[in-house]
């Protein structure tokens, strides 16, 4: 760390290479902007970053308690970034309720500023608080700042007119004020959102702009304020960037997917959290002949999606695990009409409503398996947010290769977070060739490609390629409705086929970080980036590791097996009870070992290295033994 010395007041400038700050409060104090604000200006100046926001299970909690406490969180850094941060460096906290949800998660000696103005009786018993924080000495391992926040809102908008109400609701535009000081950031990105945001009301636009001129006045005239802090912009490859979530990548990545495609693009899908944004993103791109449609229920959004590929569109479907639950019996028919659709499963914690706003992986086996008899369907997950657009693409091109259903798995910290994204070239993305079958001459409609299986997609109306449609069994070729045993046989091992036959195209499985050693970790998802930056701290200590992530969990690579025996251990991470590990040690006969979460939360790099060291020192041991 290097410190270097201002002229102003003698106080201190540190350059640091990374920081770890989280916005929290209730769902009306604003912390999601706030923190989405401060995400923004961070990319802007070319940090590395990656963000975690955590929003409340209940839609209306009561306010200033600990079920409505919501938050914000950002790992920025002059480094490479794989996960929104372990511990926090900064806290900033609007009520009690706030503190006491996140403060276990703040380094000693972290920075805690609280709008002390929420701290009264109140505010502490609804919090389930039986002393003041701020006066019990709780917080001395902390340097901790109790900030009059409301107060000084109020007197740095009283010129303005507005009630007392509209004055409050800029507090945390105060709060957004100070990180800018104490990071060295320029208000001048979020100025520039709020005059755009605020278009038609440019008094609450110069409310929130005095409130954060406010904020950033204040560090720069308390004598409180020893020290602040500058994070160099990272050496990110060169290209242009924007700021991306996963759902809109997942968005952005169909309408990509229609366009090299060269057709329209469906959309079927009934609002369930956290993959509601992806209807409402791509709501907006009409001009693109993107169609969107509102469903009664998950049943009509994914049957109307079956539908619109009869017709020749991309059609998609959009949910979480309780509509793929729900859309379970439509799925068979898509496989069993063989037609292209790609269904998008957000992960979030269950059963049932379960966890409505946290994260969780425990949809895999439903996905693998989650239909009545026989009907696999192939199955890829995302790694990263940025990563959602790749896997929308990729995606799309099977299905419409192969004739047949796709399923997406992401998850509500995917879909949520947001990292650095460089847009890419068009020369960079794949062709989705589209083949619509005109020619009735011997037309057969399950008649099949050599390669791919896959069956002619007949537009209906197309003269002379009239034929049956429905989930009845197939007559092969003919496509007439057969219900022969030797039939049925025949179709259900075409239909399996198909799906492997996608493994064809899928990459060998390449093992990051050592080729072969001590330990590989097989990881899927999310769980990507705290085990990336587990591997690199492991294997900066001198350990032989190896890393493989699985994109493709339906059909697995081919050589994953061969890459399995090079190592003598198996750790595979997951944020469920034990799915991936599951499907391996059936399948390859290996002893893996699982490592499991089911708390709503991402993995901590600390965590899965904690676990790696505990593996080795296990074999450490066992091989001592062994010689002795």
């Amino acid at each position: 760390m290097v410190t270097r010395t201002t002229d102003f007041r003698e106080r201190k400038r540190e350059v640091i290479d990374k920081a770890v700050i989280r916005f929290c409060g209730d769902s009306g104090d604003g912390m999601q902007i706030t923190g989405s604000q401060f995400t923004n200006t961070v990319a802007l100046y070319g940090n590395d970053l990656a963000t975690f926001p955590d929003f409340p299970a209940e839609i209306r909690a009561p306010a200033g308690t600990l079920p409505g406490v919501s938050g914000y969180q950002v790992h920025f850094a002059s480094t490479d970034v794989y996960t929104p941060g372990d511990a926090v460096d900064a806290l900033v906290a609007m009520n009690p309720a706030a503190l006491k949800v996140n403060l276990a998660d703040l380094k000693p000696n972290g920075i805690v500023i609280v709008n002390v103005d929420s701290f009264k009786e109140t505010d502490l018993r609804k919090a389930q608080m039986t002393s003041n924080p701020i006066e019990d000495h709780s917080l001395d391992a902390y340097r901790l700042f109790p900030i009059e926040l409301t107060k000084l809102t109020r007197t740095a908008l009283q010129e303005l007119g507005l009630d007392a109400k509209t004055m409050d609701r800029c507090k945390n535009f105060f709060a957004l004020g100070m990180c800018y000081w104490l990071y060295n950031r320029s208000m001048d990105a979020t100025f520039r959102w709020l005059d755009d945001k605020f278009q038609g009301k440019p008094l609450l636009a110069e409310a929130n702009k005095r409130a954060m001129r406010a904020g950033y006045s204040y560090c720069e005239a308390t004598e409180a304020f020893q020290v602040s802090y500058e994070i160099p912009p990272a050496r990110l490859a060169p290209g242009t960037y924007r700021n991306i979530s996963g759902n809109t990548a997942l968005a952005l990545g169909f309408v990509t997917a229609s366009q090299k495609a060269g057709i329209p693009l469906f959309l079927g899908s009934y609002p369930i959290t956290p993959a509601s944004d992806i209807l409402h993103e791509l709501s907006a791109f009409k001009n693109f002949g993107v169609i969107t449609f509102q469903a009664e229920d998950e049943i009509a959004a994914v049957t109307s999606a079956i539908g619109a590929s009869y017709s020749g569109a991309l059609a998609i479907t959009t949910t979480s695990g309780p509509g793929m639950a729900l859309k379970t019996e439509a799925l068979g028919l898509a496989a069993a009409v063989e037609l292209p659709l790609v269904v998008c499963d957000i992960q979030r914690g269950g059963p049932s409503t379960g966890l409505p706003t946290k994260t969780e992986q425990a949809d895999l086996l439903q996905a693998l398996f989650g239909r009545n008899s026989e009907a696999p369907i192939p199955v890829l997950a995302a790694a990263t947010p940025g990563d959602c657009f790749w896997v929308a693409l990729e995606a799309s091109r099977i299905a419409i290769k192969y004739m047949l259903p796709v399923i997406i798995l992401s998850d509500g910290y995917l879909a949520n977070g947001a990292e650095p994204w460089r847009i890419p070239a068009l020369q960079d993305l794949p062709e989705i060739p589209v083949h619509f079958e005109t020619n009735p001459d011997g037309f057969l409609p399950y008649s099949r490609d050599p390669q791919t299986l896959a069956r002619p997609w007949a537009v209906p109306g197309t003269p002379g390629l009239e034929h049956r449609i429905g989930g009845l069994e197939k007559q092969d070729l003919s496509g007439n409705v057969n219900y022969e045993p030797l039939n049925h046989e025949r179709m259900v091992h075409l239909r399996a086929a198909k799906v492997e036959a996608v493994a064809q195209e899928i990459p060998d499985a390449v093992p990051a970080g050592d080729p072969d050693g001590d330990l590989l970790i097989v990881a899927w998802g999310s769980t990507y980036g705290p085990v990336t930056a587990a591997l690199k701290a492991q294997r900066a200590q001198g350990r032989r590791i190896g890393h493989v992530h699985l994109r493709y969990l339906n059909p697995l690579p081919k050589n994953l097996g061969e890459v399995l025996k090079r190592y003598r251990r198996i750790l595979v991470p997951e944020m469920n009870m034990g799915q991936l590990v599951m499907v391996l040690r059936a399948k390859y006969l290996l002893d893996a070992q699982g490592y499991n979460k089911i708390q709503g939360r991402p993995f901590k790099q600390a965590e899965i290295e904690a676990k790696i060291e505990e593996m080795l020192a296990s074999y450490s041991e066992q091989s001592a033994g062994a010689r002795r």
